[in-house]
């Protein structure tokens, strides 16, 4: 049996899951698929075209109020350097949880094309293919959030399920007569839900996440068809991948916490198969909020997840600049904490998203936690869950300092993996509190992650990029420069590393190497001038800095930075 072939994975995964299930309903799922195959062609250059890009996420209306602005906002995206958008959850929602409560899976917002309630689906997929076709045109990929774990309470299978125990959409939810089931699941809202179970009549539903987030019943093979459809529908209107949410809770066994189950692997094994057999090279990237040795687990083989983002990265960057220290990232990456994955695999990285800074202990001890949480938790409100997270815009936590936004920017866009930038962030936006409140009072839940959200006054906006000497004219002409050196060398997404063991803790120095390829990075975290013990012959560097060498050693100025080629 060739375990490459995407039928036979198909058939393996969907036997694990259901023994006892009759054949009939995958075969006729297949025959399904072949007649989709028949009308998608994947014309990607390379299948592993995610590690060459620079991600920007976003959210449609708040980026720019519907995907006509943000057509009009391409070219200055292009001229940033960004080749594949991430577009924040844009499905049919209620809207209690910034879209990841998702009512329709078929359908985007209608207030996302400034469209009547009663619009047909067809003029929704006129004006998104015409979305698609521009980006496309541009040379930027296409990915979106799907939450595939949980649905809306407002989705019609949760409004079946409700009405009867014997409704045939009952078994798509997880039902109970009391809470005694799954005990040993973490609560992860802590602080603003009080448990996992939601009482509903005379029994119980179960949530990972909030109230109105029912969480599905994979036990039941039609949910698991069912998810596969929907994004195999979107794969007909174009998109390049999927931004797979809460994938780790998707199974649930008694006795266990209910996370990175060996049956949420094979869910996903089936997903990709499903994607590879009907357009090879579509992104299904994973949202993993766990230790990175759980979150390989669904990138290692090949057969699951292409990448997933590295959580603990994120917060020991900030740990590393406070500290002015490199410890904290040399840790992070190695081997014993970081394995090696397969060549086909990536890491995304980021330095902030849509959620808050999370200081979880899946991927922080206690003392980290604190010592990050003291050091850019500069006010009260941006608590988030109790201490496990700071709600803040990456402009608010480096107190609007561009040169620690530069340096930070620079980590993240050299190190291992394919980069990620959140909206308003290339130009330093800060905290929208207006925003905040807005949303408590439409929500009812005092979310503080609120406040790193926010529209774009792009009108004001493009004024302060007008002035080159605003701090938000600064931030973004650094990043600009920073990504678009980036995308001239593959070394940065494919590329080995090779760490220089410098006994001064405040360089970070290493290679970047890919073929022909060899970069030399050097980073200075402190605060002060530091000087390598390096010759370094040329003049300048690839971001046009100028090299100032003495006795046959570089200084490098505080909190700064060089990317050198080698070659040159």
């Amino acid at each position: 049996m060739n375990e490459s072939n995407p039928f036979n994975r198909l058939h393996q995964s969907f036997k694990h899951l259901y023994a006892d299930s009759s054949d009939d309903l995958l075969y006729q799922f297949i025959a399904e698929l072949d007649v989709l195959k028949e009308k998608i062609t994947s014309n990607y250059k390379s299948a592993d075209w995610y590690k060459d890009v620079t991600v920007y996420s976003l959210y449609v209306d708040l980026f720019n109020k519907d995907f006509g602005g943000l057509i009009d906002k391409i070219d200055y995206l292009k001229d940033l350097g960004v080749s594949c958008l991430w577009l924040l959850p844009i499905l049919d929602s209620p809207m209690k949880d910034a879209g990841f409560d998702i009512k329709d899976y078929r359908s985007i917002r209608k207030d996302l094309f400034r469209l009547p309630d009663n619009a047909s689906s067809d003029q929704e997929k006129v004006l998104f293919k015409r979305f698609l076709d521009e980006a496309h045109s541009k040379g930027m990929k296409v990915i979106f959030d799907i939450a595939m774990n949980h649905t809306s309470i407002e989705h019609e299978w949760f409004q079946e399920s409700r009405k009867s125990k014997n409704n045939p959409f009952r078994d798509y939810y997880i039902w109970n007569e009391d809470t005694e089931k799954y005990k040993d699941a973490r609560l992860l809202f802590k602080g603003m839900c009080p448990s996992n179970w939601e009482k509903e009549g005379d029994c119980y539903f179960f949530h990972r996440f909030f109230e109105f987030q029912p969480d599905l019943n994979y036990r039941n093979p039609e949910v698991l068809l069912a998810m596969t459809r929907n994004m195999l529908f979107w794969l007909e209107q174009g998109v390049d991948g999927f931004r797979a949410d809460a994938v780790p809770y998707i199974w649930k066994e008694d006795g266990t916490n209910c996370e990175n189950l060996p049956k949420t692997h094979t869910v996903v094994k089936f997903f990709r198969a499903a994607l590879d057999y009907v357009k090879p090279g579509t992104l299904l990237l994973a949202e993993a909020c766990q230790k990175p040795y759980d979150v390989v687990e669904y990138i290692k083989t090949g057969d699951e997840c292409h990448a997933a983002y590295h959580f603990p990265l994120m917060p020991q960057m900030f740990k590393a600049i406070a500290q002015e220290s490199t410890e904290p990232i040399l840790k992070t990456l190695s081997l014993d904490i970081t394995p090696a994955i397969p060549d086909a695999s990536q890491w995304f990285t980021f330095l902030r998203c849509h959620d808050e800074l999370s200081l979880e202990l899946v991927y922080v001890n206690e003392q980290d936690r604190a010592y990050i949480h003291s050091n850019y938790c500069h006010q009260p409100e941006w608590d988030f869950r109790v201490g496990e997270g700071i709600s803040a815009r990456l402009s608010e936590l480096f107190k609007f300092d561009v040169q620690k936004l530069s340096l930070a920017y620079s980590l993240m866009l050299s190190l291992p993996g394919t980069p990620v930038i959140y909206y308003g962030d290339e130009f330093g936006k800060a905290n929208d509190s207006d925003y905040y409140r807005e949303m408590i009072e439409m929500t009812g839940k005092n979310d503080t992650r609120f406040l790193v959200r926010g529209k774009i006054d792009w009108d004001e906006v493009n004024r302060l990029l007008a002035d080159e000497k605003s701090f938000n004219a600064q931030v973004f002409k650094r990043l600009k420069k920073l990504v678009n050196t980036r995308k001239q060398f593959k070394a940065f997404g494919r590329g080995s590393i090779e760490w220089f063991n410098e006994s001064n803790s405040s360089l970070l120095v290493f290679k970047r190497k890919f073929e022909t390829e060899e970069l030399l990075i050097i980073h200075n975290l402190s605060k002060t001038e530091q000087v390598l013990d390096i010759e370094i012959l040329a003049k300048q560097d690839l971001l046009n800095q100028e090299l100032v060498s003495k006795n046959g050693q570089l200084i490098v100025p505080a909190q700064s930075f060089y990317w050198i080629d080698k070659q040159q």
